[in-house]
């Protein structure tokens, strides 16, 4: 008898398996009911839509655009809602419900602070506001039947100047709900290497911290993230690509910058949607995540903004299956690989891995030995 675990995941078995993401932006994953609830609450009156179907057609539209530019000042709308404590542990407590109904059972979910001042927050209670929310996310998670954990990492705008007084702001926190720092925003003309003195910071006070860099700009920006600044992760990485070369005949040949991501196992924080809508790759097909794949790069999946993408990591892995027939013994690299790579301790880490991923995915692999509706013999 042929076995079935070579079947490839449906949607739903893909919705119940066991997920991790490490890309995730807080204010890239708004319901859209909630902006419009926040903005009639707030009183700003800057939404292009007050229909909460078409909003969220709008972001996604407006998002879908091919320049990361015009993808970005989408986000001027959800950060305008997300100024004051309830409105930002709101938005939290729901972005840890609605991942935790997708299956993911853990998320590093990723802002910027100094973006919600402008109605007299500090960074501290912004801070405080984000934590309070997604533990009241994991309480509603867990009385819902699923599970999750949820960390922040705290974010600094790359064409800004408070990169340090953000990162001395994760380190306070680190033990409070936030696991490390994350520097965002246009790559072209702002290099990481300009906030130097806040990653130098984080390694002597050994914290954790993953710099976007090779989604929009090239190679230059991986090299300066990681020869440079020493970042743990690069978020998405996917033009590592340019340092490969696929011969006619198949063959590949990895260029010096990307056999040292290889070699270290540095994890990619990979987002096809959110890359597609950029310009970075231009089909799910022509993804590099399929070459990278095939060459065993420590890659992740994620979606980036959920809702300008109009995503999930249900949907991100679905795109994935259908377009290289990945199984579930993909579905659970991709996982494995972002547990391994999560900015936890090594033991919680490993339990996840074991107690949590392994068990989901192994019962999923078995269920075509147990078909619904076979009668049994008596």
């Amino acid at each position: 008898m042929t076995s079935q675990t070579s079947n490839l995941p449906t949607a739903e078995q893909i919705r119940r398996a066991p997920k991790v993401l490490l890309h995730d932006h807080l204010d890239g994953g708004l319901r859209p009911a909630t902006i419009v609830e926040l903005a009639r609450e707030t009183g700003y009156d800057g939404l292009p839509e007050t229909d909460s179907e078409k909003l969220g057609i709008w972001f996604r539209e407006a998002a879908d655009s091919g320049s990361l530019e015009r993808y970005l000042e989408t986000f001027a709308h959800t950060c305008a809602v997300m100024q004051t404590r309830d409105a930002l542990a709101r938005v939290a407590a729901e972005c840890a419900e609605d991942l935790a109904a997708d299956g993911v059972v853990y998320a590093e979910i990723r802002y910027a602070p100094e973006q919600h001042l402008e109605k007299g927050l500090t960074l501290e209670e912004v801070v405080e506001a984000v934590n309070e929310g997604f533990r009241e996310g994991e309480r509603r998670a867990r009385a819902n039947g699923h599970r999750i954990r949820v960390g922040a990492l705290l974010t600094a705008m790359r064409h800004a100047a408070r990169a340090l007084e953000i990162a001395e702001l994760a380190n306070r926190y680190r033990d409070l709900g936030v696991v490390g720092f994350d520097i965002a925003g246009a790559e072209a003309g702002y290099p990481p290497t300009r906030h130097l003195d806040a990653f130098e910071y984080l390694k002597r006070e050994n914290n954790h911290f993953t710099i976007h860099a090779g989604e929009a700009f090239g190679l230059p920006s991986i090299w300066q993230a990681l020869q440079w600044c020493g970042a743990d992760r690069l978020g998405h990485g996917v033009r590592i690509i340019d340092d490969i070369q696929v011969d006619d005949d198949g063959g590949v040949k990895l260029g010096r910058l990307a056999s040292y991501v290889r070699d270290k196992r540095i994890p990619l924080e990979m987002c096809p949607t959110s890359n597609l809508q950029t310009g970075a790759a231009s089909s799910y097909a022509e993804h590099p995540i399929g070459l990278l794949r095939r060459l065993q790069f420590r890659l992740t999946v994620n979606t980036d903004n959920r809702l300008m993408s109009g995503t999930s990591m249900s949907r991100e892995f679905e795109h994935l299956v259908k377009t290289f027939q990945y199984t579930f013994d993909d579905m659970q690299w991709f996982t494995v690989n972002g547990m391994k790579s999560a900015f936890l301790p090594f033991d919680e880490r490993l339990a996840m891995i074991n107690d949590v991923i392994k068990p989901g995915y192994a019962e999923l692999k078995s269920e075509w030995l147990f078909p619904k509706g076979v009668a049994g013999s008596v």
